[in-house]
């Protein structure tokens, strides 16, 4: 008999390519997928899927929280097999190994989401073997991860790497490298004096949340600069000015009129 699935994720395009290797497998039915927290959250509860494929990172409600709500609603015994889809870093990985909660990491690998199905078949079927003792046991094990993200996030703030992609893979970027981040038309551009690659944060505020903000500074509206970057402030037109980054470049960049007066203050202008 084939297990039921969710797929949640944001990306279209993260959705079919999951979609098709389900559908190759031949032993997966998925019943629905949706695009954010809020909808993961009812489609689990109006459907009680075996297995759902939860994205990490998504806008509103991310893949944590949406797991957090149900087992705050006490929803424990129709809670299905979790299985994360990731950009995380080394150390959020091993914490899903850690706790036998299942992660695929994009890009999605054939191979690697075949093994997720089989090892979720295997937990469905020990849940069903031993009653309410397996489903406990696994949830032990989710508020145990949720709980060790938790902690790993906030002290990690303003310090931690930085996800970027670029060229189909995922590099993780220690921030004191970043040049600066500019967005056009919602995409998210990172430079680095060696790599230039997008985020995968919807806006420049949800970025700097990410970042220090003692280094990293909002020097216009679609630029974001780390001022140990700066190479050379440059005059502009009616007491404006650009900035020239130190990335290979040397991209300059623009300061707005409301941000003059903090960059007096930055460099004693």
């Amino acid at each position: 008999m084939a297990m039921t699935a969710l797929i949640i994720d944001d990306e279209e395009l993260a959705r079919e390519e999951l979609k098709y290797l389900l559908d190759t497998a031949g032993s997966v039915e998925v019943l629905a997928q949706g695009t954010n927290g809020i909808e993961a959250v009812d489609l689990i509860r109006t459907l009680q899927p075996d297995v759902v494929f939860l994205d990490v990172q998504m806008p509103g409600l991310d893949g944590f929280a949406v797991l957090k709500k149900l087992l705050e609603h006490g929803e424990d015994e129709h809670l299905p097999q979790i299985i994360f889809a990731t950009a995380y870093d080394q150390y959020a990985v091993k914490a899903f190994d850690v706790n036998a909660i299942d992660y695929l990491l994009k890009p999605f690998d054939r191979d690697r989401v075949l093994q997720a199905i089989e090892r979720a078949r295997q937990r469905l079927q020990e849940v069903h073997g031993h009653d309410t003792i397996g489903n406990l046991s696994d949830n032990a094990s989710l508020n145990a991860l949720l709980k060790l993200i938790e902690q790993q996030q906030q002290p990690q703030r303003h310090s931690g790497k930085i996800v970027l992609q670029a060229n189909s893979r995922l590099f993780l970027i220690d921030q004191k490298d970043i040049c600066f981040a500019s967005i056009d038309e919602g995409v998210i551009t990172v430079v680095t004096p060696v790599l230039e690659g997008q985020s995968k944060c919807r806006t420049l505020e949800e970025l700097l949340e990410q970042l220090d903000p003692a280094v990293f500074w909002r020097a216009h509206r679609s630029y974001v600069v780390n001022i140990n970057h700066i190479k050379e402030v440059v005059p502009w037109f009616k007491s404006s000015y650009q900035l020239r980054m130190d990335d290979k470049k040397q991209t300059e960049v623009p300061v707005s009129r409301a941000q003059t007066k903090r960059l007096r203050e930055l460099f004693k202008l």
